[in-house]
């Protein structure tokens, strides 16, 4: 099959740009992507155990995960891994951060809004993410230094200087009911000063969007490292800024996330550390 145009930029861009250890991590979430897009079609097929409650696995997450370690392992067998399903294997200064299908639900619901999220920690700094979406083919990358891009397009955070007139997005804390008062509070703070909340059921994806503008901030209460480390590199090179909610770098740490345009970041901040 002949390469489209698109294909060929693409790949002329991957080869000139693109560091070795960037290079490994999209040809993986490329795989992986190929197997989840496969078992769409086909979810009466697909197997999913709960993990806690409304928490589910599935097969494909796992042979997914199973794929894309399989890529870092032939190349890099002393790094470390550190995978929602497989947990941490550990290694050299290196670890890979890998959330197979972050949207397991959405997924298992034929909800066309899931990613395979990609990181690569180097003594403990952030140094490469991919966020891919198999369904619209859409590949977010990023490394330390060199910018944000989607597909072989540089991206860049919104213009946005302030709360009012953006479009926000979010994530219900539905492993941590106890949390539900205090998000629900501070949902109700930040709706009246924004445009509009939206929450879509993938973080690393929504974490995507504020890198390439579609949303303007984003903030969540208890996610996983998995959720976040790709989204986070990407936002900060393509000129975001995120945090913990005391504006602090803790946040693979704690999983509680604000993120967004430098302004509306800040102004996250102010409305979500009177609610703690």
């Amino acid at each position: 099959m002949t390469a489209s145009r698109g294909e060929s930029s693409y790949a002329l861009f991957t080869v000139i740009n693109m560091h070795p250890l960037l290079t490994i991590a999209v040809r993986a979430a490329r795989s992986a992507g190929n197997i989840i897009l496969r078992a769409s079609t086909r979810l009466d097929l697909v197997k999913k155990i709960e993990k806690q409650p409304n928490d589910f696995v599935t097969d494909i997450d796992q042979l997914a995960e199973r794929e894309i370690i399989q890529h870092i392992r032939y190349l890099y067998p002393h790094h470390g891994i550190l995978a929602e399903e497989g947990g941490h294997i550990r290694g050299d200064d290196y670890v890979w951060i890998i959330d197979p299908i972050d949207g397991t639900t959405n997924f298992l619901h034929g909800f066309p809004h899931f990613s395979v999220s990609i990181a690569v920690q180097y003594k403990g700094r952030i140094e490469h993410g991919v966020i891919y979406d198999p369904v619209r083919q859409e590949l977010f990358t990023a490394t330390r230094g060199s910018g944000a891009f989607l597909n072989d397009h540089r991206i860049r955070v919104s213009p946005q200087r302030q709360l009012a007139g953006s479009l926000i997005g979010t994530g219900f804390p539905f492993r941590h009911h106890e949390l539900l008062d205090i998000y629900l509070e501070t949902f109700k703070k930040i709706s009246v000063e924004v445009a509009g909340i939206r929450r879509a059921g993938s973080a690393a994806l929504v974490l995507a969007y504020v890198a390439c503008a579609r949303l303007d901030g984003f903030w969540e209460f208890k996610l996983s490292p998995w959720d976040i480390a790709a989204g986070a590199i990407l936002i900060r090179e393509a000129g975001g800024l995120i945090s913990d909610f005391n504006g602090a770098e803790t946040f693979l740490e704690s999983g509680n996330v604000v993120a967004g345009t430098p302004k509306v970041f800040k102004g996250l901040l102010q409305v979500i550390q009177p609610q703690l």
